[in-house]
């Protein structure tokens, strides 16, 4: 009989939990800490989701099974995970980045506009324009709650019949022909499969993730900011559409989903850690100048000066694409590059698939853990 591990109940690792449980498969998640824990990659209050997606027309449908799911958790666990407010990618109307969002839409017919002018400044006052800068609208994007939504999946997993091992570092993954070992520190855990969703802990060499996997994974630390509202008007969260800028500064900007402060990413190289075990809370000032500078030039509607900063982590690929595939008796689900949270719940599903019959569906190719793994230009 089919029995599963599945080591990281982060984002994607709670999203498999669950989908495996509601599959009747018998599964037990491992955690270093716990569902919703502040080391990982679901982190930082709120998170982008979208289908006009600039990183590859090869996302779209995977991003609209991920938006049925989503609902779908959202109705297993009574929580407001997902608010559809649209989405802008704001810049340089030539920009390669505008030019990907378009051919996306194109080749998926999905409903966006571009907007420039008074168009533009009615519809989104929030994110004004400069020469030569178009806005292109999404409606089918949104913010999510990372929290909470990691801890319904968790949930949901539980109530579907899976366990969780909350506080066990998994030490050592071990495969052979008839399955897997799962080494921690209160003894070894035999399973037919494992599902390897470390979160940024894929970096940590020989670990987790096979050797040759491991050494092109980078974990980095990512900050986000926050800053205050000049018109309590702008940036509400039921109705200011997420938005993406390009070209200089670059950045992603949220609606105010505590009423307190609005979240910039700036969008910049992000720093390199040794181990989510020793993530700095630290940020440097140089960084915080950074973006009060970008928020100073192009965000008019918010005070130039942070009133929160907070760090997360996670796991990047040479290329910025996740590593999802199966290798003999293990599935591994990591190194989503800071966008593999909106496509969790069917990143899980596509989990589920793969241990159930070895195989999927859904278009993964651009994802296989085998492919060559080489960086972007």
């Amino acid at each position: 009989m089919t029995s599963v591990a599945v080591v990281g109940t982060g984002a994607v690792g709670s999203m498999a939990l669950w989908r495996l449980a509601e599959r009747g498969i018998p599964a037990v998640g491992f955690d270093a800490y716990a569902p919703g824990h502040d080391r990982g990659a679901a982190g930082g209050e709120s998170r982008i989701f979208r289908t006009a997606y600039k990183e590859g027309p090869e996302y779209v449908p995977l991003l609209r099974e991920a938006r049925t799911l989503w609902e779908e958790l959202e109705r297993v666990s009574g929580r407001r995970l997902l608010t559809p407010v649209g989405g802008v990618t704001a810049g340089p109307r030539d920009h390669p980045k505008i030019r990907a969002v378009l051919a996306a839409a194109r080749a998926h017919d999905l409903p966006v506009e571009v907007l420039t002018g008074r168009d533009a400044r009615e519809r989104v006052p929030e994110h004004p324009l400069r020469e030569g800068e178009v806005l292109v609208a999404d409606p089918d994007a949104g913010h999510l709650r990372p929290e909470p939504a990691v801890v319904a999946a968790a949930n949901a997993a539980e109530q579907a019949g899976a366990r969780i091992a909350r506080y066990t570092p998994v030490h050592e993954v071990r495969a052979d022909a008839t399955g897997v070992t799962v080494v921690t520190g209160d003894g070894r855990h035999r399973f037919t499969h494992a599902v390897l969703a470390p979160g940024p802990w894929a970096a940590t060499p020989g670990v987790l993730l096979p050797q040759p996997l491991a050494r092109h994974v980078s974990a980095m630390a990512i900050t986000s900011t926050w800053f205050p509202r000049r018109d309590e008007t702008l940036f509400g969260p039921q109705r200011c559409p997420i938005a993406i800028r390009v070209g200089e500064p670059a950045y992603s900007c949220f609606p105010s989903v505590d009423g307190a402060g609005v979240k910039v990413n700036l969008h910049v190289p992000w720093r390199p850690i040794g181990s989510p075990e020793s993530l700095p809370r630290s940020v440097p000032v140089a960084y915080v100048r950074q973006v009060a500078e970008a928020v100073a030039a192009t965000l008019p509607g918010l005070r130039p000066d942070p009133i929160r900063v907070a760090t997360y982590a996670d796991a990047f690929s040479p290329d910025g694409h996740g590593l999802l595939g199966r290798m003999g008796r293990t599935v591994v689900a990591a190194a989503f590059s800071g966008h593999g949270f909106k496509l969790a719940p069917v990143f899980g599903d596509i989990v589920a698939d793969l241990v159930e019959t070895g195989a999927t569906a859904r278009g993964i190719g651009h994802l296989a853990p085998n492919r060559p793994l080489r960086r972007s230009p």
